[in-house]
């Protein structure tokens, strides 16, 4: 050091002097990470598989679950229409052996047995005679019976039962092979099982196209996304629905071009979902899903906001109460509560808030004000998006449990079965009635 120049030992200074602000900045950046709070399902988007699950307080190890305190205990009821009752009567005292008589008697108590009978494949043989015509030589051919035509041997019921098994409870091909061997004595290959649905996929594309067109011609959709694996990549499921409809489609794009494919030219009056922007500017009027600001609204409180995010928690809070009495509520009384919302609504924004995330808020609700309080205009519409991550749950169990799907035909099955089993459901069907009913060509499956 005693050798520099004055001008070296400068020109050194403002070189530490630099390396300093840029240690104290990347110190600062450092701490305030430590210091954010950890995000998890309750104030982020952050689904609640992610977050750390913490031992469950109370009860003893190994023993038995404590009993609730003032819940009262219900045994199973008695079948209305049981298939066959068992009497058992006296016919001699026990004490003293002395003849009883049947109409001395009362019944003392009953209950019920139940049993599954043995489970076997029902085989229906097809014999179609041909004959020819003494008089003209014309070799004639019987026709197939009705619903026992050639082809697959696999009927619906057989077809029904593997979509919804398959699909509804994520067996694989191997174990659903060896549940139908075990079972109903049937033997099914994992390539027979594959061609089965491969046939379904056609056979569905009619009330698939159903479904699009009534999606198509709402004046109400819901929509999200998550993620899906094919063939060891990502892709997007999409969903759209309403109380009427729902329509899964699986695609490599997150984009916005997806929403464009479903809907075509066709513009519905609102559209309820997430802020991203893939769902904007679909229909012509928005409804901000109101879930997803509380929990960013408790990520703001959780980062020491203590001016705007709870204050804006709480008056989603209180949009989300009033939605649920709309019904009982008058049109006007409606109206009045959603000016006094707005009115509140004006006094937060013109808060500061004290973090950097409470002013990211306050940015994103300046910008989409106008449609925080659609769901006030029109008592069908929900203030959140619930209904469209309801749909998407089963998918991602299925994800998960499986791994994805190794197929384009696959993919695309999975959103067919999703699309008839989440309609069903809108008609107060189960998943297997839903199965069932979409493949009888009898039924319409879609309510008129």
């Amino acid at each position: 050091m005693t050798k520099l120049t004055v001008e070296e030992k400068d020109h050194l200074i403002l070189e530490l002097c630099s390396k300093i602000q840029m240690l104290e900045a990347r110190i600062a950046e450092l701490e305030a990470l430590i210091l954010s709070p950890k995000k998890t399902s309750k104030n982020s988007s952050v689904p609640p598989s992610r977050d750390q699950k913490a031992n469950l307080l109370g009860g003893k190890k190994g023993g038995c679950r404590e009993k609730s305190l003032g819940r009262k205990g219900y045994a199973r009821e008695l079948h209305p229409d049981p298939d066959e009752i068992l009497e058992s009567k006296l016919k001699t005292c026990g004490q003293c052996g002395e003849s009883l008589e049947e109409d001395d008697q009362q019944l003392l108590v009953e209950y019920d047995k139940i049993e599954i009978p043995p489970l076997k494949a029902k085989v229906t043989r097809g014999r179609l005679y041909a004959c020819t015509c003494k008089t003209c030589g014309i070799i004639s051919k019987a026709p197939a019976p009705q619903g026992f035509e050639e082809g697959s041997p696999f009927g619906r019921s057989v077809e029904g039962l593997m979509t919804y098994i398959r699909y509804g409870h994520h067996v694989s091909y191997k174990r659903l092979s060896e549940m139908f061997d075990h079972v109903f004595g049937l033997s099914l290959s994992q390539g027979a099982i594959a061609n089965i649905f491969k046939r379904l996929n056609t056979r569905f594309d009619p009330h698939l196209q159903a479904i699009i067109n009534r999606i198509q011609s709402s004046r109400l959709v819901y929509s999200d996304e998550t993620s899906a694996r094919v063939r060891g990549k990502n892709e997007w499921e999409w969903v759209f629905q309403n109380d009427e409809v729902v329509l899964h489609v699986i695609r490599p794009s997150r984009g916005a071009t997806v929403v464009q494919e479903v809907m075509g030219e066709n513009r519905p009056v609102y559209w309820v979902s997430d802020l991203y922007s893939s769902q904007k500017g679909h229909a012509e009027k928005w409804q901000i899903c109101l879930a997803h600001q509380l929990r960013d609204c408790q990520g703001g409180i959780d980062g020491g906001d203590k001016v705007f995010s709870w204050r804006m928690k709480r008056l989603f809070l209180r949009a989300i109460v009033l939605s649920k009495r709309r019904s009982h509520l008058k049109a006007e009384t409606c109206k009045a509560y959603r000016r006094k919302l707005e009115k509140d609504l004006d006094h937060i924004l013109a808060l500061n808030p004290l973090t950097k995330t409470g002013e990211r808020l306050k940015k994103r609700y300046l910008k989409n004000r106008d449609s925080l309080f659609t769901f006030f205009e029109d008592p069908s519409i929900e203030p959140t998006n619930n209904s469209s991550e309801r749909a998407l749950r089963p998918s991602v169990i299925f994800r998960k449990v499986t791994n994805g799907f190794r197929s384009d035909w696959g993919r695309d099955f999975f959103g067919v079965v999703r699309s008839i089993v989440g309609t069903g459901s809108r008609q107060k069907l189960n998943p297997y009635q839903s199965i069932q009913k979409a493949l009888n060509p009898q039924l319409h499956f879609l309510l008129l």
